[in-house]
């Protein structure tokens, strides 16, 4: 068993980041995003499947070019290699878990 509590993650951007590889040792990757109103990632890919859990908050997305807007309760599934970014609409916080499918994050920003 291993535990650790998210205020001692590291906070980068808006959010605390679980790296599977430093924390029990598992093939899994979390950020614990929080992004205020505006913020959010450009354009990036991951060679890894990545699920995004929507808790509070609203976003719009662009993924592959087709833009979207998603909100709490929404999951949504990118798969290896397709192209995304996203940021906070409105005028609460995005709230999310984005579990990435890997022991450590590995992420190209294409801006």
């Amino acid at each position: 068993m291993y535990r650790v509590r998210q205020q001692d993650l590291p906070f980068v951007g808006s959010s605390h980041q679980f790296v599977g590889a430093e924390n029990g040792d598992v093939n899994v990757s979390v950020f614990l995003l929080s992004a205020l109103p505006g913020r959010g990632p450009g354009p990036h890919r991951h060679p890894y499947d990545e699920v995004q859990f929507v808790r509070e908050g609203r976003g719009l997305w662009t993924v592959n070019g087709e833009e979207f807007e998603a909100g709490a309760g929404d999951i949504l599934v990118l798969k290896a290699g397709e192209i995304h970014s996203f940021r906070c609409i409105g005028d609460a916080p995005l709230v999310q878990l984005d579990v990435h499918l890997s022991a450590r994050f590995v992420q190209e920003n294409l801006t």
